[in-house]
């Protein structure tokens, strides 16, 4: 598999990015392990239209992009941040419906009437969301594939 996004990409895209020390303070082998798990990330969510070619091991690039999109390298590079800086993606995802906490007599509250999509799709970041909300498929419509 390769990342959406090399360490050159997220060096780069980080030196316009106030705080990004998570980043920065990293050795490669973090930066390259991030990666991979934010293109990972990316290939598990529901993207409009097809694959370039449909035996390509990632989702992208799409249709008849010859590339990957440069939303979608900054959204891995996000992602990736997200990821360093200390973002657990299964933790924010148990927390999802907690609308209070306590110490004292140990109480949790849920609020099971909401439910963050962002989160729901284990994308530790907002920023990447957004980058990538074009790209998505509407959850509530159906999609049909049939293989010729």
């Amino acid at each position: 598999m390769a990342n959406y996004a090399t360490e050159a990409d997220g060096d780069s895209y980080m030196t316009g990015k106030l705080d990004s020390d998570a980043w920065d303070d990293a050795v490669s082998a973090e930066k390259q392990t991030a990666l991979t798990q934010a293109t990972r990330i990316i290939d598990r969510l529901n993207f409009i239209g097809a694959k370039n070619v449909a035996t390509q091991v990632n989702q992208f690039p799409r249709g008849t992009e010859t590339s990957v999109p440069t939303d979608i390298r900054d959204a891995s590079v996000e992602i990736a941040f997200a990821l360093l800086d200390g973002v657990n993606p299964e933790l924010e995802l148990d927390n999802l419906n907690v609308v209070s906490q306590g110490l004292s007599s140990a109480r949790t509250n849920y609020n099971r009437s909401f439910s963050n999509p962002r989160i729901a799709a284990g994308v530790p970041s907002m920023v990447a969301w957004n980058l990538l909300r074009p790209y998505l498929r509407d959850d509530k419509q159906i999609a049909t594939l049939r293989s010729t």
